[in-house]
């Protein structure tokens, strides 16, 4: 199937608006490399254009109207976006669908350790990843830790510049005859792909032990005190994430690409969101859904296989003045979705 170059068909005022999206889209890429991250931006796009949480109608007992705007945010990992229209909800809506959640590289719960005075983080990967792809390059630590207090502490490592990175080591290329003789799933194990994270022991006071076992540890986890506030049995109630550390970038020297990590498919998910937000007056509700997991089939409390839209939906329903199952049903059986992911330019290399 042949298909025209699109860099064909704009026009200077296309080029100039594809601009101003590009801009805006690699910001939101910088802001989102996690999807909690992500339902930040969202959150904080939407209200600056007068959405409001779905629980302050909830609470207030006030009736939604056209033109009203609303959003409802699951567990901080999933966000349904609407714009209400003139018909009645059971007459359907217009729904844009996208996820937010990318391939990655997960902490365990109980993941600090030392090997041969080398501290690392134990791991496990999210999603499909080649998983040579996640040696040798700098990698940033994002997520969040609950705290015994109750408190959740934001995580993000090696974002500034003035930040550390770190890294998942590979094997010297003059010591790697073997390996490249491996298949490539087999060139790097998912056993080997733990974080590493510091090589330096405590400085001991005068008169202890100077030969204390995993003092590289222990270093660490003073940093961490020190620096972050965290403790190692916060790690327990941590959801911390590994992606690559830096912010989105031109690609080309004609500028026309981007480069970045998480564009499966917040490609899909940020546009989705900047056309939601170009809504004006609507027949028809104008719904954005974001939602978490469906690199591993949209499992879980924030997946596609949650109650979470049917309920919102079932809130909306009872706000405009009918609770109603039926209606919740054909609101769902009369609305249309474009349910959109990521896909693949050809690629030359690759013919």
């Amino acid at each position: 199937m042949g298909r025209e170059n699109v860099w064909k068909s704009y026009t200077p005022a296309d080029l100039e608006e594809l601009d101003q999206v590009a801009k805006e889209y690699k910001l939101c890429l910088d802001a989102g490399k996690t999807e909690r991250e992500c339902v930040k931006v969202t959150v904080d796009r939407v209200e600056k254009e007068g959405y409001r949480a779905l629980d302050e109608f909830i609470k207030a007992g006030e009736p939604l109207k056209a033109g009203d705007k609303v959003y409802a945010v699951c567990m901080d990992k999933a966000v349904a976006v609407f714009h209400i229209g003139s018909k009645p909800l059971e007459e359907g809506m217009n729904i844009l669908g996208a996820h937010i959640d990318s391939p990655r590289i997960d902490v365990k719960q109980n993941p600090l350790y030392e090997s041969e005075e080398f501290s690392y983080l134990d791991t496990h990967y999210y999603g499909g990843i080649k998983k040579y792809q996640w040696v040798a390059i700098p990698l940033a630590l994002h997520g969040v830790v609950a705290k015994k207090d109750g408190t959740v502490l934001h995580v993000n490592i090696g974002e500034n510049e003035d930040d550390p990175v770190f890294v998942i080591t590979d094997l010297l290329v003059h010591l790697a005859a073997q390996q490249m003789e491996k298949k490539a799933k087999e060139v790097i194990e998912g056993e080997k792909l733990d974080l590493l994270l510091a090589s330096r022991p405590i400085e001991m006071e005068e008169g202890l032990d100077k030969e204390e076992k995993e003092a590289v540890k222990a270093n660490v986890l003073r940093i961490l005190k020190e620096c972050y506030d965290i403790e190692e049995d916060d790690f327990g109630s941590a959801e911390l994430e590994i992606v690559p550390a830096g912010k989105a970038r031109d690609c080309g020297i004609d500028r026309s690409m981007i480069l970045a990590y998480g564009q499966d498919d917040r490609v899909c998910a940020f546009t989705s969101l900047f056309a939601m937000l170009d809504v004006e007056e609507t027949d028809r509700t104008a719904c954005c859904i974001l939602v978490d997991k469906e690199e591993i089939g949209s499992v879980g409390a924030t997946g596609m296989h949650s109650r979470f839209f049917e309920n919102v939906i079932a809130e909306l329903i009872a706000l405009e003045g009918g609770e109603s199952e039926l209606k919740v049903r054909r609101t769902l059986q009369n609305s249309k979705m474009l349910s959109s992911d990521v896909s693949a330019a050809f690629d030359p290399m690759f013919a």
